[in-house]
């Protein structure tokens, strides 16, 4: 109930439509119900006495009951669409921002087709279940209410028989509530999986169709498609129960109430006029009753919807601003200070063990090691995507826990290492990283990501239309527009984090010497070349989580083993055929491990992090 309560906070200014709606729907009900009463006058007193004027009286105020109610009715309908849309679009927003809030830990926690369904078919369930359910849920109670007062009002033997009938509705209705609650949470989870296979798919068809694999994914979605299609039914045949039940009970009283009270009027102590208006109550009683049954499934299920959106937003944010956050960032000097890091607190290895580094303001680093070594998980922390799990993170002097982090993040730019680009413009695209970028700023940029070179032959240039995800771009061209991009930013450290790897080497040199210009910017770059890094100020090698090395490419040619093994894997040139590389060969003999033709294992492939691979 708690959910629940919080779920309604977010009706926000649409509270006062629900109000209204609340207060439109027992004024409906109090003239529907006045109606029975006028008709069993029109019988007894009018028909009996054949009192013409009385007749139409009665049959005036039953029409005016009518018209009434048809009013009422009609604006809270109004009311109630305006309260339910409204708490649907504030209840997505409030995640929507909740998700904008996550670090990458809270992600992690989610899968993404799990996020989507949240924020549409599980907000679509509670709003259509306020929509459709609003009006029974206020006006269930109250029919039943007022028509028990009057059942009883006419005749209090014959509204005895509700005494038998109504536990045997509610025991039965209790029973397939029970059963049928947690199925749809299992429904809204089987949904999850259907939605991981689309997701997937779409994501990935290149990938199928390049390898022939579209049986297979058709496969795969069948059977999940089918596995909901069952989950679905095995759900709704329980909750469908509950109508056989509520109307053998409500034809059973029926029966019972016809039966004693054709009795009564053969008695002569129960008039027809009565009897009829009896009925009429009757009727509006167990109708309500199966208005409330609805609504308790309608609660049910989303009820199951209720839980999952409070996960999103109770879900508790792992990288917070603290207070009095500092909001300026003097400079780009970095340093680590004996830092390890693991993704989960519960993982057995740290991705990272004691990195102990001093990265001047100004200066550019080459980060080297195999796949899985940490190098992505070592800049994630300077911006603080992720928190140290032990030791110090420091930027411009201060430790990234005491800045705000909307300050640190746009002094700290990230070329992931996955490209990733929005529908829209070129211009739009890049304007991520300055939205008041004047043209000028944004072709200057261009020019030193080497963007210009086939910006020009985009039709319309800065207003070409790259397309969902940037499809209409190949992949070197969208590594040189994030780099664009991170430029715009003008920021105080810029990490590439293996940002050139899609560029050929000629386009790779001619950014690296246009970056060469930048002044008063930390350039990191993570790189799988050694050519990318070498005239670096120092190159950090890591191997397996742990800094190995740190130096020139002279230095770490000379004395680190898996930076010269790296190194020759790459330069060397079998049989003599050619230059063995551009760069001079360190003086002596190489050790047995990295003799030319023989590169080791490791440097070509590095070693596995302890979560299973560098993120």
């Amino acid at each position: 109930m708690h959910e629940l309560r919080r779920i309604v906070g977010y009706l926000g200014r649409y509270r006062t439509d629900a109000i209204l709606g609340m207060l439109l729907v027992v004024i409906e009900s109090a003239f529907e119900m006045v109606i029975p009463i006028l008709m069993a006058d029109i019988i007894d007193v009018g028909v009996a006495n054949r009192d013409l004027d009385f007749i139409f009286r009665q049959g005036t105020y039953m029409g005016i009951c009518a018209v009434l109610a048809l009013i009422t009715g009609l604006l809270y309908a109004r009311f109630a669409a305006r309260a339910a849309y409204g708490l649907g679009a504030h209840l997505r927003a409030a995640e929507y921002e909740r998700v904008q809030a996550y670090s990458f830990a809270n992600l992690d926690r989610f899968e993404t087709s799990s996020l989507v369904t949240r924020m549409t078919t599980d907000v679509t369930v509670i709003q259509n279940a306020l929509n459709a359910g609003f009006r029974p849920m206020v006006r269930g109670p109250v029919m039943l209410i007022i028509g028990f007062g009057l059942a009883f009002y006419l005749n209090g033997e014959l509204a005895l028989v509700f005494c038998a009938v109504v536990p045997v509705m509610a025991i039965a209705m209790a029973v397939i509530v029970r059963h049928v609650g947690p199925l749809y949470g299992v429904l809204q989870r089987t949904v999850d999986k259907l939605n991981d296979v689309v997701q997937e798919m779409l994501t990935a068809v290149r990938a199928v169709k390049a390898y022939v694999r579209g049986d297979y994914e058709c496969e795969e979605f069948r059977a999940v498609n089918e596995g909901l299609a069952a989950t679905s039914e095995r759900t709704f045949r329980l909750a469908v129960l509950n109508m056989p039940v509520l109307y053998v009970s409500m034809y059973t009283a029926t029966t019972l109430i016809m039966w004693f009270g054709g009795q009564m009027i053969l008695g002569g102590t129960l008039e027809v006029g009565e009897l009829t208006g009896f009925l009429s109550y009757v009727m509006q009683i167990l109708n309500s009753l199966i208005m409330i049954s609805n609504v308790f499934l309608l609660l049910t299920r989303s009820l199951a919807s209720v839980h999952r959106i409070s996960e999103v937003l109770d879900e508790p944010v792992d990288l917070t601003s603290p207070e009095s956050a500092l909001t300026e960032v003097p400079d780009g000097r970095v340093e680590f200070r004996d830092v390890s890091f693991k993704y989960r607190a519960d993982a057995r290895e740290n991705v990272l063990e004691h990195i102990s580094l001093n990265i001047p303001a100004g200066s550019t680093v080459g980060i080297l090691g195999g796949t899985g070594s940490g190098k992505t998980s070592l800049v994630q922390l300077i911006a603080r995507l992720y928190d140290a799990t032990e030791g110090q993170v420091l930027v411009g002097g201060h430790d990234v826990r005491d800045y705000d982090l909307v300050a640190l993040r746009d002094a700290v730019a990230v070329v992931l290492q996955k490209n990733v680009l929005f529908s829209g413009t070129v211009r739009e695209n890049l304007r991520w990283g300055n939205a008041e970028a004047a043209d000028e700023e944004i072709l200057e940029a261009c020019r030193r990501a080497r963007v210009d070179e086939f910006l020009d032959r985009l039709p319309g240039g800065l207003d070409y239309d790259l397309g969902q995800g940037g499809v209409n771009v190949s992949g070197g061209q969208k590594q040189r527009l994030c780099i664009a991009r991170a430029l715009l930013k003008r920021p105080k450290v810029i990490i590439f984090d293996d940002s050139t790897s899609a560029v050929d080497m000629a386009t790779d040199a001619q950014i690296r010497a246009a970056l060469a210009e930048l002044t008063g910017v930390t350039k990191i770059i993570i790189a799988q070349r050694v050519n990318s890094v070498e005239s670096a100020d120092q190159i950090v090698v890591l191997d397996d989580g742990r800094v190995d090395g740190v130096g020139t490419h002279e230095e770490l040619l000379a004395h680190n083993k898996i930076y010269r093994e790296i190194y020759t894997s790459q330069t060397y040139t079998p049989e003599g055929e050619g230059e063995r590389a551009a760069t001079p060969q360190p003086d002596g003999p190489l050790p047995a491990e990295a003799q030319p033709g023989e590169p080791s294992l490791r440097a070509a492939t590095g070693a596995q992090g302890a979560e299973g691979g560098e993120r």
